[in-house]
């Protein structure tokens, strides 16, 4: 399993979204360009010490993310989809891709990607932060194929 940030644009989602790979134990790939310096002391905030800990992958480009070697299905997070990521069965090597917050993804990215996944939300709501719905899809994942069992014991909430 695998965390997927496209073209983040704000630093403190990306901190948080490292601090949550971190944290669970699963690697991470950022594709660039970044709406951000990425040595920018709120990514480092956001990320606490666990930036330290995590197994990350910096992409200089959705063409050279594409060239590197993958393994598994890409699996979108966006509003565009039709299936909700409640029904759908994962797989221990998926990577789970959220895209831009203020834009997603473009349709290159779109059609590439293996599966679409919405969260189901409650109108008039349209989206959730990115962070959020990250952490929402990846715990479904983790607990379907049972990959939280790899995590070491509870640390508690701060």
């Amino acid at each position: 399993m695998r965390l997927v940030l496209f073209q983040p644009d704000i630093p403190q989602n990306t901190g948080t979204l490292m601090r949550l790979a971190a944290g669970l134990g699963v690697p991470l790939d950022l594709i660039e360009p970044c709406g951000f310096v990425l040595d920018d002391r709120r990514l480092r905030r956001a990320g606490m010490d666990y930036l330290d800990h995590l197994d990350w992958v910096r992409h200089p480009s959705w063409d050279a993310y594409r060239a590197s070697p993958q393994a598994g299905r890409l699996v979108l997070l966006t509003t565009r989809a039709a299936q909700p990521y409640t029904g759908f069965a994962f797989a221990p090597d998926d990577r789970i891709m959220v895209g831009q917050e203020s834009a997603g993804v473009p349709d290159a990215v779109h059609e590439a990607a293996d599966a679409r996944l919405v969260i189901p939300l409650r109108p008039p709501a349209r989206s959730l932060n990115v962070a959020i719905s990250a952490a929402m899809v990846l715990g479904e994942a983790l607990r379907q194929t049972a990959s939280a069992d790899s995590v070491a014991a509870p640390v508690p909430v701060l």
